[in-house]
């Protein structure tokens, strides 16, 4: 059973092994993260051209595992994913395979990101197919508008927990804050400031 987590990856080092479509796509998800990533293959699908992650154009060696904080097991041969996966296990390194997710140490649940708003979904491997046509639904649901709306609600939540001394006010503007759209917000966030709270 996997056990679902936010996990911080800024500047942590992920390395994912193989060139084809879910390498790319893989790490095309990696890079909204703040991460160092590097992709190892003999070749590379032409998609990679279109982002900016470091290639590195080899055949898998164990040295280029050293001091990742997640690996990717992404190749296309089933024995270079085995030896990777054994690796990492020797090692202590998180391993995702992907040709296997029961020899997997985690698995990626399709998601949105809109700022610092992630929404996650995952049927545990069972149907990645269901999981990514509830992840567009969410994406049509949720727009880009909700980056800037979820930044507003973190500074007012901000300013409300260090100005508002009084337990039960806090929790009712808390609670309240989420049903107002984002101009209502805009105006609250503004109030709070100049220490209005009515």
């Amino acid at each position: 059973m996997f056990y679902p987590m936010m996990i911080k990856l800024d500047n942590k080092k992920v390395t994912i092994v193989g060139g084809g479509k879910v390498a790319f796509r893989k790490a095309k998800k990696f890079m909204e993260f703040n991460c160092d990533i590097k992709v190892v293959s003999p070749s590379f699908i032409k998609d990679f051209d279109s982002i900016d992650v470091k290639l590195i154009n080899d055949e898998y060696k164990e040295d280029y595992l050293k001091e990742s904080f997640i690996v990717i097991a992404a190749a296309s041969n089933k024995k270079v994913n085995e030896d990777i996966s054994s690796y990492c296990k020797e090692n202590d390194i998180m391993c995702n395979r992907a040709d296997n997710r029961d020899l997997s140490d985690f698995i990626v649940p399709s998601s949105v990101k809109r700022g610092d708003l992630v929404i996650s979904v995952s049927t545990m491997g069972n149907s990645p197919s269901l999981a990514s046509k509830i992840r567009k639904e969410l994406e049509s649901n949720y727009g880009i508008e909700y980056e800037e709306y979820v930044n507003i609600l973190g500074d007012i939540r901000d300013l409300v927990l260090e100005k508002c001394t009084d337990k039960d006010e806090k929790k009712r503007i808390l609670n309240e804050l989420v049903n107002l759209d984002i101009e209502e917000l805009k105006k609250r966030r503004l109030d709070y400031e100049n220490n209005s709270w009515n």
